[in-house]
C-alpha cells in the first residue's frame, strides 16, 4: 500500500534558517518570525475551522505538533497499516504560493526543500518526497525543479490548488518544461486560496469552513479543463498532473462537459489530437482523500469507471488532518483494490515492488 498525502512538518519554522538564502532570511528571522509567532509566512485564509486542522490524536506523546515526529508517524501510520511508502507533501511550506514577493516565496521553497531532504528523506527507505515550487514564480520553479529533481527520494513537483491563473496557462510552461524534463508529475494539492491567488470560488471566498471546504473542488475543475486545453500532454511528454484532496465525483461530469463543447469547437484549439477526456486516462491522477460517499456507492464507481477511474485514483489518507481516511475502513470495488492502494502510484512514481529496509 502506498499513501499518496502525508503531512511531515516542524514545530518552528526557524529550523529554514541555515538553509535560507542569506539575503533573505531577515524577512523570516526579523520580518515573521519575533513575538513568539513561530509559524510559516502565508497568506491567512479567510476561515476558521471550527474543529482544527487535525486530527487530535496524532499530538506526540513528547510535545510538539502532529506530523513532527517520526516515531510517532511510523507506529500510528508507516507500521500500522504497514505502508510501502509514503509520499511526503510537508505542511506549511505549499502555501509559499500566496506570497506576493515572488523572489522570497522561490528562497523559502528552495530552503524547504533542502531541509526536507537532510531532515525527513533519511528516516525511512519508504519515504519519498514532493519537492515544493513556488508557480508566481515560474522560471524560479523550473530552476528549483532541475537543481533538486533528480534526487532519488523526489517524487514529484508540489503547488497548491490555489493560483493566480490555471496551470495549463502558458505563463507556468517554464515550470512544465522542467518537470517534463526531469520526468517527475506535478501534484496540486488542495490550498493556497489567499494572499496574491484568485478567490476559492467563482462567486468569491465562502461564509462558512464546511461550506468552502466542499466548494474547494471548484479550483481543481479549472486547471484539469486548463491543462487539456492547452495541450500539456502534448507540448510536455513526461510529466503527469496529479489533483490532491481536490474530490473525484465531479471529474466525470467535467470531462463529459470537456467532451461535449470540444467537439463542438475543436477549432480554437487544434494542437489537440484526442478528446480531453482520452488525454485525462492518461495525463490525470486523482488521491481518494477526501472520497465522497454516495447513498448508494455503487454510483461513484459506475461514474468513475465511465472515465477510466480505476488507473487515475491513488489512495491517501491525510495524515495527520482532521479528514483522515482510515485504508482499512475506505471500500473500494474488489477489482480495483491493488491498481488504488498501490498500483497506479507505484507507476506513477516508479516506485519499486519493495521498498527494502524499513526504519
Amino acid at each position: 500500500m502506498i499513501d499518496c498525502d502525508v503531512h511531515n512538518g516542524w514545530d518552528s519554522a526557524r529550523v529554514l534558517l541555515p538553509y535560507l538564502d542569506p539575503n533573505f532570511r531577515d524577512y523570516l528571522d526579523r520580518g515573521e518570525l519575533p513575538g513568539g509567532r513561530e509559524s510559516f509566512p502565508h497568506a491567512h485564509r479567510p476561515w476558521l475551522h471550527p474543529e482544527g486542522y487535525i486530527r487530535y490524536d496524532t499530538f506526540p506523546p513528547g510535545g510538539g505538533a502532529p506530523g513532527t515526529d517520526y516515531e510517532f508517524m511510523r507506529e500510528q501510520l508507516l507500521d500500522r497499516y504497514e505502508l510501502d511508502y509514503a509520499i511526503l507533501l510537508g505542511e506549511e511550506s505549499v502555501e509559499v504560493s500566496t506570497l506576493a514577493n515572488p523572489y522570497y516565496a522561490s528562497a523559502l521553497a528552495r530552503a524547504y526543500n533542502d531541509w526536507v531532504l537532510d531532515t525527513w528523506a533519511p528516516l525511512d527507505e519508504r519515504f519519498q518526497v514532493s519537492v515544493v515550487v513556488a508557480p508566481q514564480d515560474p522560471h524560479g520553479a523550473a530552476a528549483e525543479i532541475r537543481r533538486v529533481g533528480g534526487h532519488p527520494k523526489v517524487a514529484q513537483v508540489l503547488v497548491t490548488s490555489g493560483s493566480q491563473r490555471p496551470y495549463g496557462d502558458p505563463l507556468y510552461h517554464p515550470m512544465w518544461e522542467a518537470a517534463s524534463e526531469m520526468r517527475l508529475p506535478i501534484a496540486a494539492h488542495l490550498g493556497g486560496t489567499s494572499g496574491v491567488n484568485a478567490h476559492p470560488t467563482g462567486t468569491g471566498p465562502a461564509t462558512f469552513y464546511w461550506e468552502a471546504h466542499a466548494m474547494l473542488c471548484e479550483s481543481g475543475m479549472g486547471h484539469v479543463a486548463s491543462v487539456l486545453a492547452h495541450g500539456i500532454p502534448e507540448r510536455y511528454p513526461g510529466t503527469k498532473f496529479v489533483l490532491v484532496e481536490c474530490g473525484v465525483a465531479w471529474v466525470p461530469a467535467v470531462l463529459w462537459r470537456l467532451d461535449a463543447d470540444y467537439q463542438a469547437l475543436r477549432k480554437e484549439t487544434p494542437w489537440l489530437k484526442r478528446l480531453p477526456s482520452e488525454y485525462a486516462r492518461d495525463f490525470v491522477r486523482l488521491t481518494t482523500q477526501p472520497l465522497e460517499r454516495p447513498k448508494n456507492p455503487d454510483a461513484l464507481w459506475t461514474a468513475l469507471d465511465e472515465i477510466g477511474g480505476r488507473e487515475m485514483l491513488m489512495f491517501s489518507s491525510d495524515y495527520p488532518h482532521w479528514d483522515f481516511d482510515d485504508p482499512y475502513a475506505t471500500r473500494f470495488p474488489a477489482e480495483w483494490r491493488d491498481d488504488v492502494l498501490d498500483g497506479n502510484a507505484r507507476r506513477l512514481y516508479g516506485l519499486p515492488e519493495v521498498a527494502g529496509a524499513r526504519a
